[in-house]
């Protein structure tokens, strides 16, 4: 990369979840560090949205709506396909999919919203890091981060799949670092602090939550992590909640 280039400047930078809070700040902070963003979600309103955000930002962006709750292992491969055949690199998978449906008591939970959750926060992201996986390794240096919740918290009572699934991401984070430890695709989780997103909405009310933030304040350490001087955080969680 050129002396003074964008940090992520001729990079394709995949994210999963693109719609959502993080994951559209995040998109267009990338868009603006010189990446070709792929906008990966199930809303196509607001997807479209995200669309013509991103496109003034930074290189045309590539629009790939997807509901992964309902998504196959040979949809996620069709995807990869799909980036080679049209954009010839993958170069970053950024997921910052989730689901949540509101804190409910275990013995209440309807199983198939259980199921669900544990599905879309942590199966779905599996089969879709494994399908990139491929792409990913032809990169001179890769990046997988996974936008992870604080364990301390939604390990409390009520948090139901969604809570679980967290553990399972960072189980999941420190498998693949152990396994791809040697070659050029790195692994590392971001830990935001409280954001104002729907989702959180969805856990407390606004009265008595005071603290978020808007998530176009943890973007740039998206970016920090996809860049090539995410390196240092290989295997690692950059915890922003502290």
């Amino acid at each position: 990369m050129a002396v003074g280039a964008p940090a992520l400047a001729g990079k394709v930078i995949l994210v999963a979840g693109a719609a959502g809070g993080l994951g559209s700040a995040a998109a267009r902070a990338c868009a603006s560090a010189g990446a070709t963003v792929v906008l990966l979600g199930r809303k196509v309103a607001k997807l479209n949205r995200v669309y013509d955000s991103v496109a003034q930002l930074g290189p045309e962006p590539l629009l790939y709506p997807l509901d992964l709750e309902g998504a196959t292992p040979d949809d996620y491969a069709a995807l990869a396909e799909r980036l080679e055949s049209e954009l010839g690199r993958l170069d970053g998978l950024l997921h910052c999919a989730a689901d949540f449906v509101g804190l409910t008591p275990f013995a209440l939970g309807d199983p198939a919203a259980f199921a669900r959750a544990i599905h879309v926060n942590l199966t779905a992201r599996a089969w879709l890091t494994q399908a990139c996986l491929p792409l990913l390794r032809k990169a001179e240096d890769a990046a997988v981060v996974f936008a992870l919740d604080d364990p301390q918290r939604v390990g409390q009572a009520y948090w139901g799949g969604y809570g679980v699934a967290q553990y399972g991401l960072r189980g999941l984070l420190d498998s693949l670092h152990h396994e791809l430890g040697n070659g050029p695709v790195r692994v590392s989780g971001i830990q935001p602090g409280p954001m104002r997103t729907g989702l959180r909405a969805r856990a407390y009310t606004h009265e008595e939550d005071t603290t978020p933030v808007e998530p176009a304040q943890y973007a740039e350490a998206c970016v920090q992590l996809l860049a090539a001087d995410g390196v240092r955080w290989r295997g690692k969680v950059l915890d922003l909640a502290m």
